[in-house]
């Protein structure tokens, strides 16, 4: 009798786990306008390219950078400094436009957000404590090591995401790691670029007199 009660508290102990575990899968619906995918493909080019003559082409001239007052292009080009060899704006925006994006309309506007990430995140969940993976097949580690013991595998599951782990006597080729709860309650390490929050730098796309342009790119809440 004991047996079966254990093994019944351990069987609901799963099925609460599995019904507490949610997805982002990712969405894009860049495609659906003719425009806007004939504009998107040209800004990744010039991602690639590091173009920056195109880049401030499609800036918006009051475009928003920050929730400290940071707008307009004088402040993109402080901020970003994209003809810098290690400039970070362009991997952020490679990053960015490769997870998708939804579209929307607010004032009679409509709009582009990117990344999925940020668009489709569930409302009821705080984007302070809960990140989304951002990848199928995930490897969950032990310890923030590619050689440390598999502790489970996630697909674009939602996590909580407690802190950020800075290995800085990394080489380039080693990620850096997040620290997350899985659905089952259970510890472990994710590469970092499985992981992104929901609030973390986006990018929104406006159509203002039949060209495209980045209105906000900004990062936090």
């Amino acid at each position: 009798m004991q047996g079966f009660i254990s093994m019944l508290m351990i069987v609901m102990l799963t099925l609460t786990a599995t019904a507490k575990a949610r997805k982002l899968y990712p969405v894009d619906e860049g495609a659906k306008d003719a425009s806007f995918k004939a504009f998107r493909n040209k800004l990744i080019e010039a991602v690639k390219e590091r173009n920056t003559p195109f880049i401030l082409t499609i800036l918006h001239p009051k475009i928003h950078l920050s929730f400290g007052g940071h707008s307009g292009v004088k402040d993109f080009l402080e901020m970003w400094k994209p003809d810098s060899p290690d400039s970070a704006l362009w991997k952020e925006l490679s990053t960015i436009l490769s997870l998708g994006g939804t579209f929307s309309t607010s004032d009679g506007k409509r709009n582009f957000w990117a990344p999925y990430t940020f668009s489709t995140f569930p409302n009821d969940l705080d984007a302070y404590e809960y990140a989304p993976i951002v990848g199928a097949n995930v490897r969950v580690r032990s310890q923030p090591n590619t050689t440390a013991r598999i502790v489970t595998i996630l697909s674009y599951d939602i996590v909580k995401a407690t802190f950020l782990f800075h290995d800085n006597n990394r080489e380039d080729d080693i990620p850096n790691w997040v620290k997350v709860i899985v659905p089952d309650g259970r510890n472990g390490y994710v590469a970092s670029r499985y992981v992104r929050s929901a609030i973390d730098y986006r990018l929104g796309f406006e159509r203002i007199r039949g060209q495209w342009l980045i209105t906000p790119f900004i990062g936090g809440d």
